[in-house]
């Protein structure tokens, strides 16, 4: 299962007379600021991920800080962007609008005050347990060097927390670009830690990897208190003034932590699938001095090869790149205006940019979808294909992406959708399919683990659980709605597949004509890739075109339809 970005609660923006044109145009304008940034940091964490894999390769050295760095991660998603920031923002917003800025500012001042004092408890008690862990616990050399970097990068969980709840704070007042900015300046302290360990350590050796993944994690540390920092400056000039308040269990935290219990079940429920994928990959991969196990008395052989757990983080990578420049970046924009129209009674305006979300997230989900099944093995090669990336590294990361890019269309849409149940204060339902989608996932790929598939087997379930979700999703929730009028979208939508039919025709045609590049180096892979982009894109927008669909009204020129 992949790892997918959580519903985050927005506030309701007052009604004005031109609604439905200026919604549409408020949500687009953020969509393309937070998709513009978002675009730069995806580059810097694709240059990041590319020299990781020209140092490391496969190697168990970089999946242990992998699986490591996934601990902090797994608290950022719970607690940072998650179950806090989604029962805090709506009410930080009605205090913002109906309080004075003191009593607002002490809400706020408050909420930040009770989650330093978690985050700290949790830390404590995670370093006691690890170090316990790492002490009495026997294990393998590359299961205690994922322990001990865990260890040194569990403090990051206090600092990239704090980042995302005072990005909260930025959020409520419709500035988003400088917590958007805070993942460039985790990609950049990591890209300056990876190059300065390759310059001044021996990476083709086990000890130099080592010593190289203790400075990653120092420096995930330090990036850490840099996007703190630099959230201050946007703070300030929002109003907010952070003071120490020891009362911090006031009724209006007490309703805060009250509405957090379902919303943290259902973060709680994508996050362990997350840590569990990670973990059957580390856990179930061949590595040193070990290529089976006992299970009641019979053994069996690791169905991974060494390395999966980084391979299918890059495959991960690969399809999650059109996803958080395009499609989070609307389902971010667009919740205001979701939460809105959820408020009036006939719920016009509620599905009327539901419609659009969905049509706008398919109308990039559906030709992503395919142009990656399309172009993975070129765009594998190009990005990482050189020095511990070998050839053999390479197939298997095409393979897993064509099988996770096949789904791109349901991430997306599920983006959308998570959205819309929030807006209905239904927190019931997506925990529910969460669980059932963690379920059927876990059913479908371990078994495909033993097949010829192999790790890309764990791409395979993510597309069948994901693609069912979606679908589920929004047959429901055209019911909870009472019509959500999808009819109206039939049409584009089904002009928007046909077009992204003639796209994947058009791009098998040219890969058989004469002048198709041929080969597997970098020049012939990057001509490959051109190539199979041009004609896809032009195909896909010429049908589109040639149909009568307005093209600029779904890619955000346009205010109203």
């Amino acid at each position: 299962m992949s790892e997918q970005a959580l519903p985050i609660a927005f506030p309701a923006p007052a009604v004005t007379d031109d609604a439905p044109a200026a919604t549409t145009r408020s949500f687009v304008s953020h969509a393309k600021l937070i998709g513009s940034l978002t675009f730069v940091s995806r580059m810097l964490g694709m240059a990041r991920e590319s020299i990781a894999a020209a140092y490391f390769g496969g190697a168990p050295v970089y999946a242990a800080f992998q699986f490591a760095f996934t601990v902090p991660n797994l608290f950022r998603k719970l607690l940072g962007e998650g179950a806090l920031s989604a029962a805090f923002i709506p009410l930080y917003a009605q205090s913002v609008k109906n309080q004075s800025r003191d009593e607002a500012n002490d809400f706020a001042a408050t909420s930040v005050n009770l989650l330093c004092i978690i985050l700290l408890a949790l830390t404590v008690w995670g370093e006691v347990m690890l170090i316990a862990l790492v002490t009495f616990v026997p294990m393998p050399w590359d299961y205690l060097l994922a322990a001990k970097l865990t260890m040194v990068m569990l403090p990051y969980v206090m600092l990239v927390c704090g980042t995302a709840f005072l990005g909260s704070i930025l959020q409520v007042h419709g500035r988003f670009a400088a917590i958007t900015f805070t993942a460039v300046i985790s990609n950049v302290c990591l890209i300056i830690a990876m190059v300065t360990a390759a310059r001044s350590l021996d990476l083709a050796t086990q000890a130099g990897q080592e010593r190289a993944v203790y400075w990653l994690a120092i420096a995930v540390i330090v990036s850490g208190a840099v996007q703190v920092v630099s959230l201050l400056p946007s703070l300030r000039a929002a109003g907010f003034r952070f003071r120490a308040i020891f009362q911090v269990l006031t009724p209006a935290v007490r309703k805060m932590l009250k509405m957090t219990v379902p919303v943290a079940l259902g973060a709680a429920v994508l996050q362990v699938s997350v840590l569990m994928d990670k973990a059957i990959a580390f856990f179930l991969s061949v590595g040193p001095g070990r290529t089976s196990f006992e299970l009641f008395g019979n053994v069996i052989a690791f169905p991974l090869a060494e390395g999966a757990t980084q391979r299918l983080n890059w495959a991960q990578f690969m399809y999650q790149f059109p996803l958080g420049v395009f499609a989070i970046a609307l389902a971010t924009a667009i919740f205001p205006k979701l939460s809105e129209g959820a408020l009036d009674t006939d719920r016009a305006q509620f599905k009327s940019v539901l419609r659009r979300g969905i049509e706008a997230s398919l109308f990039i989900g559906l030709p992503a979808s395919i142009g990656l099944v399309l172009v993975r093995y070129p765009a594998v090669r190009l990005l990482f294909e050189r020095g511990n990336f070998t050839p053999e590294d390479t197939a298997l990361v095409a393979r897993s992406t064509g099988l996770y890019a096949a789904a791109i269309w349901a991430f997306s849409l599920q983006q959308i959708l998570n959205r819309a149940y929030y807006a209905l204060h239904d927190t019931t339902t997506p925990l529910v399919l969460g669980i059932v989608n963690l379920g059927l996932n876990l059913v479908v790929e371990i078994p495909l683990l033993w097949t010829p598939l192999g790790e890309a087997g764990m791409a395979a379930g993510t597309l069948v659980a994901f693609s069912l979700q979606a679908v589920v999703m929004v047959w429901m929730l055209d019911r909870k709605a009472g019509g959500l009028g999808l009819s109206a979208s039939r049409s584009v939508i089904v002009k928007m597949v046909i077009a992204t039919a003639a796209m994947g025709i058009a791009c098998l045609i040219v890969q058989r004509l004469p002048f198709y590049p041929v080969g597997t180096t970098k020049i012939p892979s990057a001509m490959q890739l051109g190539i199979l982009m041009v004609t896809g894109g032009a195909t896909y927008f010429g049908a589109c075109a040639a149909m009568g669909m307005n093209v600029l009204e779904h890619v955000g020129r346009r205010g109203n339809r």
